[in-house]
């Protein structure tokens, strides 16, 4: 069973990309998901032409990977939940859906007649979802994050790569980096809720807040500072482990860097010492146990560091290719795109786009019975609404009334 969760479906009523990238998961497990748009703006993530700098689509094409890798393998639906003419076709959805997934804070879900009570009186069986800042009680229930805001700054990421005495912040590594973890985490929480009402007939609320998976990603550092009672001092970050210098960071001669974590040392040092060329380390007796190699690392670490630096990054990645200490290659978007290990187990999908082109999605990291995972491009804006529409039974009268009232695309 490569698409465990096929014949469940998922109401999403959300924008931009935290609860969104939930509903690509849950797409590439199988579900079937109906997204919901405004009837005239669309997801606002839709107007977004450029992130963290840098141009989000390219001119001529339809394809937008900020929307495509969230979106992609959905339906959408344009609606206009303000208008009461909506209102029989979203309850239609709610009925027949398993899930009723969103992003919108309460004071939305109450205008909208969206909370769990509204929701549950439609169907008393739906699985209610909601992905959120700060968590849906305390303080801060009512009010908005991004990734950068509530999982990044608030939620210790940035602290924590952040050396003492800097003189400025350290930004998020990639566009919508919380959102997408976080994005996976709801989709565990749904598949979670949708085993318990299997086996119980009890439907779940679930709520998962970028504040609360921030603080999961970083948990040793809280964990360790609630334990020793007060904040963790600030460690100046050096390219090796203190006292290991097979785990630790080395630069190339053209700039490149590669990672070590040989936790090992004395169990890999002479293979890591030939693979640099440094074959007169082989069995040197001063380095015959961990403690002299701590005693000495950085005496060693200066010796490793000028060997790397004397090669360029394409010729260690052979060097290093099939040594059975642990490393890795520092890589960029480009190389994660054409890494052989994620094409291998399929979680380099192709597609085809709007335009007939094909396209490059990365898959989401679950992979079913060794089977390749079946995706196909985001919708386009309200791309489905007639087909949506007629499925729940609508004649060609009835959906120009829906249009005429501006409550459907």
């Amino acid at each position: 069973m490569d698409r465990p969760l096929e014949g469940i479906r998922i109401l999403e009523v959300a924008q931009f990309t935290f609860v969104p990238a939930a509903g690509a998961v849950l797409a590439d497990w199988g579900a079937d998901i109906i997204k919901v748009e405004h009837a005239e703006t669309g997801d606002a993530q839709r107007g977004l032409v450029r992130v963290l700098g840098l141009d989000a689509n390219k001119a001529g094409s339809s394809f937008a990977p900020i929307m495509e890798g969230p979106n992609r393998s959905k339906r959408s639906i344009g609606i206009d939940l303000a208008k009461p003419e909506a209102r029989p076709v979203l309850e239609h959805l709610v009925r027949n859906s398993d899930v009723f997934l969103t992003n919108y804070l309460p004071g939305p879900l109450t205008k909208l007649q969206l909370t769990l009570d509204e929701i549950r009186a439609i169907n008393p069986n739906i699985i209610y979802v909601t992905g959120n800042g700060f968590g849906s009680e305390g303080p801060d229930a009512d009010r908005g994050a991004y990734d950068a805001t509530a999982f990044w700054a608030r939620g210790g990421s940035a602290d924590g790569v952040m050396p003492p005495d800097t003189d400025h912040m350290a930004f998020m590594p990639s566009g919508a980096y919380g959102d997408n973890i976080g994005g996976m985490t709801i989709a565990g929480g749904i598949a979670a809720a949708i085993a318990g009402r299997e086996r119980t007939g009890e439907p779940s609320v679930v709520d998962v807040s970028l504040l609360a998976v921030g603080a999961w990603a970083t948990q040793f550092s809280v964990n360790l500072a609630l334990f020793t009672g007060g904040p963790l001092p600030k460690v100046q970050r050096v390219s090796a482990a203190p006292g290991n210098p097979l785990t630790g960071s080395y630069r190339t001669s053209d700039n490149r860097w590669l990672q070590f974590s040989m936790l090992q040392p004395t169990r890999y040092w002479n293979e890591f010492v030939s693979a640099l060329g440094r074959k007169d380390l082989v069995d040197d007796p001063r380095f015959a146990t961990m403690e002299a190699i701590f005693e000495h690392s950085e005496e060693i670490g200066g010796w490793f560091a000028e060997a790397i630096a004397e090669r360029p990054y394409d010729e260690w990645l052979g060097v290093f290719r099939d040594i059975s200490g642990q490393w890795a290659p520092v890589q960029t978007g480009w190389d994660l795109g054409h890494d052989e290990a994620l094409i291998a187990n399929g979680r380099i999908a192709e597609i085809t786009d709007a335009d007939g082109k094909p396209q490059k999605l990365v898959a989401s990291p679950v992979k079913f019975d060794n089977a390749p995972v079946k995706m196909h491009r985001a919708p386009q804006f309200a791309e489905h609404t007639d087909e949506i529409l007629r499925e729940m039974g609508l004649d060609d009268e009835q959906l120009i009334d829906l249009k005429i009232a501006g409550a459907v695309t």
